[in-house]
């Protein structure tokens, strides 16, 4: 039987059990399961869920970002903005100077830092 063949024909409380193992960092009769033990259930689980088309909202991991999406509070909106300022900057700093440069840059969430551009 294959790995595959087995997450198909994984009762759904085996796989129930499994999810619950991981959340709560033990097995069923209480003993703790290892690092390499919720790496490899992980990897079941999920490959149960894409397996068996369960909805996305009901997957392990999903996270409902509801009316945040899209939004200034949703994280995915803040790394594309800085990555594309961080863009805008190396490109300027590119296309003006030779040798290197010290440049200072502003995160948007206020912290500043010191990175080392090379031309």
């Amino acid at each position: 039987m294959t790995y595959e063949e087995l997450i198909e024909r994984l009762d759904p409380n085996v796989y129930g059990s499994l999810r619950q193992s991981i959340e709560l960092g033990k097995w069923p009769d209480g003993r703790k399961v290892s690092p390499e033990q919720r790496s490899i259930s992980l990897e079941a689980v999920i490959h149960y869920e894409n397996t068996h088309n369960m909805a996305e909202e009901e997957r392990t991991g999903y996270i409902d970002r509801g009316a945040k999406a899209g939004t200034d509070c949703d994280p995915t909106v803040r790394m594309q903005k800085k990555a594309a300022k961080k863009a805008a900057k190396n490109d300027a700093v590119n296309g003006s100077l030779d040798g290197s440069l010290d440049e200072r840059s502003d995160d948007s969430d206020g912290s500043e830092q010191y990175t080392e551009v090379k031309v």
